[in-house]
């Protein structure tokens, strides 16, 4: 019998927000990669209304991805947030592994029983991140783009940090991550494109900076990128699921 290799689906929260790196590394851990488009292009001004996910029970990993909304929009959380979390839920009851991105790890917190609150600063681009468990979270400059942080959940262990905010924390058999380690110059690109309201200047650092510092660092990122989803893999998602 052929074994079926193992599958994480990504939860494309918006539609610039895409797996990128991360899809990369799990296709080199050899699964397979399904992704599920939560809010399309053509609802982007107008992101609320419930949403029917799939089933996290088909699922080895679920991963849900960045956004620029707040998970704490009360529009939101009552439409395909609160969805969303409800999915979160029943994968963590489920055994299924969970691995929240930017937006996507402030979602784990919030679901679990944290906060998540405006920032007294943002984070733009490459910051470095202490960590203090390498062999899950590699340390390193990460990329960043956020105006929000998240207070941990009960029962949560924080793993990583930058002065301004909790970068990493584990829950059982999930991962929230502030940082985006998916991040790679074509998806910068359109970050970069998208960025109408000139966050990046307001946040002291030009369009051409952010490329030129993401493009030297684009070997190291993606050797740390593969460390990390080899450490989420080994120590969170490679744990005897639940009985």
């Amino acid at each position: 019998m052929v074994p079926v290799a193992p599958t994480v689906l990504f939860l494309i929260n918006e539609h610039i927000a895409t797996e990128a790196l991360l899809g990369e590394a799990f296709t080199d851990h050899g699964f397979d990669v399904e992704t599920f488009e939560v809010v399309p292009a053509e609802r982007a001004e107008d992101p609320a209304g419930h949403v029917t996910f799939p089933d996290p029970a088909g699922y080895d990993v679920i991963a849900p991805l960045g956004a620029t909304w707040p998970v704490y929009e009360p529009a939101l959380r009552d439409t395909w947030v609160g969805d969303e979390m409800q999915l979160m839920r029943d994968a963590a009851a489920g055994g299924t592994a969970l691995l929240g991105v930017c937006f996507g790890g402030q979602l784990l917190a919030q679901t679990f029983g944290g906060s998540v609150a405006r920032s007294p600063r943002p984070e733009i681009g490459w910051c470095e991140v202490t960590s203090d468990r390498s062999d899950i979270v590699p340390g390193g400059p990460w990329f960043q783009w956020h105006f929000d942080r998240w207070s941990l959940p009960p029962g949560a262990t924080e793993l990583a940090r930058t002065a301004d905010s909790s970068q990493a924390f584990v829950l059982g058999r999930a991962l929230a991550l502030q940082f985006h380690p998916e991040v790679d110059t074509e998806l910068l690109k359109v970050w970069l494109a998208a960025d109408s309201n000139g966050e990046a200047l307001q946040a002291g650092i030009t369009h051409d900076e952010l490329l030129t510092r993401t493009e030297e660092l684009a070997v190291d990122t993606a050797a740390r990128v593969r460390r990390l989803v080899a450490g989420f893999l080994t120590y969170l998602a490679g744990q005897p699921r639940p009985s």
